[in-house]
């Protein structure tokens, strides 16, 4: 359970200081960025089972990606539009030896080396559902496309929360149809998400919410977001009983994504899509805080969920 009697910035040490011991993370030099240990990974897997039971019977298009997407999917998306200062891109050589020669003068000097790279035609995927849109233009099936996702996703926010982490699993599934049918996903897997975590033996609530849109005009989109409802957090006290953290959201975009790529409905119009995101290692986190290190102490009907 959360620690008492210690602030957020406290308890966030202590727990990031015992999974280190107990190789649940493995440290990496840089805040919000770990390895994970045969444990974790042992229950990301498992956690994993539980959500492909959860949706199996909805027959799912399975898509796997790459944590990265083009940089042109990426501004069509207006991903920089909103969240500039989460987004990650990369950059590579693309000069000359003399180019190279410098570069290597900044190294020796301790310098800064990367203003020698260049951008190159890919980014890092801010949410593995990005990579999902492209796929989908053109006119869907009268019942829509749903699909299966899963990808490491990067949101540029170093923390020493422990469940912060710039480098992350997303578990997700993308319906696209009309407006209705993603208002059902949406409310659907709310109450599916529940369940998933009250039967892991985890205390959660919902809680309408908004992503953390940037600037003045960021400002508006998030009291729209929470006055209509179209995101709905999950949420689970880890580091804190006060401050509680999101292990999953069901995210309805509204035709954002439709217009965005060119996905329409079998009548024509701009389609509608939603989604819900599960945090695998925030969930798997979420266990080792509350039913603590050794997965063999488990109570017994989390250890038979898990198939541990």
């Amino acid at each position: 359970m959360p620690e008492t009697g210690m602030n957020y910035a406290e308890s966030c040490r202590a727990f990031t200081e015992d999974l280190i011991a107990h190789q649940v993370l493995i440290s990496q030099g840089a805040k919000g960025l770990y390895g994970f240990g045969a444990a974790m990974e042992l229950v990301i897997a498992a956690i994993e089972r539980i959500i492909t039971a959860a949706g199996v019977r909805e027959k799912p298009e399975v898509m796997r990606f790459p944590p990265l997407i083009s940089r042109r999917n990426l501004e069509r998306s207006d991903y920089l539009r909103s969240f500039p200062n989460l987004a990650g891109s990369v950059h590579s050589f693309g000069g000359g030896m003399d180019d190279h020669t410098k570069l290597l003068q900044h190294l020796d000097r301790n310098e800064d080396w990367s203003r020698g790279l260049e951008a190159t035609g890919v980014v890092l995927a801010p949410a593995a559902c990005f990579a999902v849109y492209p796929v989908l233009t053109g006119t869907l099936p009268a019942t829509g496309r749903l699909v299966d996702v899963v990808s490491f996703v990067f949101r540029n926010e170093p923390s020493d929360d422990p469940t912060r982490l710039q480098v992350f699993r997303l578990r997700e599934f993308v319906l696209a149809g009309d407006a209705r049918a993603c208002r059902i996903h949406s409310q659907r897997w709310a109450e599916r998400g529940m369940d998933l975590l009250r039967s892991l033996g985890l205390p959660v609530e919902a809680q309408a919410a908004s992503d953390p849109f940037f600037g003045r005009t960021g400002r508006m989109l998030a009291a729209n977001q929470r006055d209509q409802e179209l995101k709905i957090e999950l949420l689970v006290p880890i580091c804190s009983e006060e401050q509680l953290t999101a292990c999953a959201s069901c995210n309805y975009h509204q035709d954002h994504f439709g217009r965005a790529f060119d996905i329409h409905t079998a009548a024509g119009d701009p389609a509608h899509s939603a989604c819900v995101g599960f945090g695998l290692e925030r969930i798997a986190l979420a266990l080792f805080r509350h039913h603590g290190f050794r997965t063999g102490s488990w109570p017994e009907s989390v250890r038979r969920q898990l198939e541990l």
